[in-house]
């Protein structure tokens, strides 16, 4: 276990938390809703890149700068701040105050625009920038320099293993009152990514259902049609094997190691967030049978109505523009088009 404290005055700014991996939907902003925590409650996260001022637009960084820090397309600006944020539930800040002056925000709270706007209560340091205004993920992210790691007490959170982790339940597609998810938005844009550079520009069969309801119509929209050339498929733990052996395998990325799992055969991996990857590969609907007295789990209800959503699923396309941006396949000519013509018109469908 860990705990962060102020690197000057060494007051605790934080409860004890495990590091997990950092989530896929960090940066992914969503409609005009309060969102809720980033973080699950004694979890900490690291961003490994730069973040915060100075700033600098793409014009002015040369091409062999971006792609010795990993970015292999045009993006708005970068940043030049210190690498290696720290982000933790708010909920789990200890000994820190606001700073009035630095608490604007756009609409029903902070969003950080002004930089750190928490001070350590002790000696004022600007130790964080919290964040949860609408349309972002509550969090409270922690200043690389104004803070230092201190071992705690107390035993560390067990890292599930894959077999425990197929069982766990998956994050249902569909919020109420009928909005998709902006977990699955996130996590299915930034898997379009790797599912794009893995098809090498050639059609890709995906499996019915929801995944196809998630992935199907993006493909048929920007790679070229014809008969499927490559076939995707689900496959991790818990799944029978896949015969004959696909060519794209959508494999879970553990949510605690980042590790993502690795199919026995040659295919290429397409990582997807476990908790929706679970959904799709186990999707649990209920059983529409006629039952007498209580109503027993599982069972599929007309009272409250399964959810609906209210249009087609379009997966989110600023985490599909970050990822797809830092994979060294989009210098490819196809691809890049694809990147261009997202880049210029992010809302426009299938996004």
């Amino acid at each position: 276990m860990t705990v962060f404290a102020c690197a000057r005055c060494g007051a605790v700014l934080t409860a004890p938390v495990t590091q997990i991996a950092l989530p896929v939907h960090a940066h992914h902003t969503y409609g005009h809703d309060l969102l809720p925590a980033l973080m699950d409650p004694g979890t900490y996260a690291v961003d490994p890149e730069p973040s915060g001022p100075p700033w600098r637009p793409w014009s002015e960084i040369a091409v062999e700068e971006a792609e010795a820090r990993g970015i292999f397309a045009p993006v708005h600006a970068l940043s030049f701040g210190a690498p290696g944020a720290i982000v933790v539930a708010p909920g789990d800040t200890r000994g820190t105050v606001l700073i009035p002056e630095r608490c604007d925000g756009y609409c029903m709270g902070l969003d950080g625009r002004d930089g750190p706007n928490l001070a350590c209560a002790r000696c004022g340091q600007e130790v964080a920038t919290r964040i949860d205004d609408c349309s972002y993920w509550q969090a409270v992210w922690l200043v690389p320099h104004a803070v230092r790691r201190l071992i705690a007490d107390g035993p560390a959170r067990r890292t599930v293993d894959w077999e425990t982790l197929a069982q766990l339940p998956g994050t249902p597609p569909i919020e109420h009152p009928g909005g998709w998810s902006p977990r699955w938005e996130a996590a299915i844009g930034a898997a379009l990514a790797h599912l794009l550079a893995a098809s090498a520009g050639m059609p890709v069969a995906v499996p019915d259902g929801l995944a196809m309801g998630a992935f199907g119509r993006v493909l048929d929209a920007l790679l070229p049609p014809g008969p499927p050339a490559k076939r995707a498929a689900l496959v991790g733990p818990g799944l029978p094997a896949v015969d004959p052996v696909p060519d794209i395998a959508l494999v879970p990325r553990h949510p605690q190691t980042g590790e993502v799992w690795q199919p026995s055969h040659t295919a290429q991996t397409v990582p997807l967030a476990a908790d929706v990857w679970r959904h799709l590969a186990f999707p649990h609907e209920g059983l529409p049978l006629p039952v007498s007295g209580r109503m027993p789990d599982g069972v599929l209800r007309d009272e409250p109505l399964p959810r609906h959503p209210w249009g087609s699923f379009r997966p989110g396309s600023t985490v599909f523009l970050h990822t797809l941006a830092r994979l060294p396949a989009v210098r490819q000519p196809w691809l890049r088009k694809i990147y261009d013509q997202v880049n210029d018109h992010p809302y426009a469908r299938p996004f």
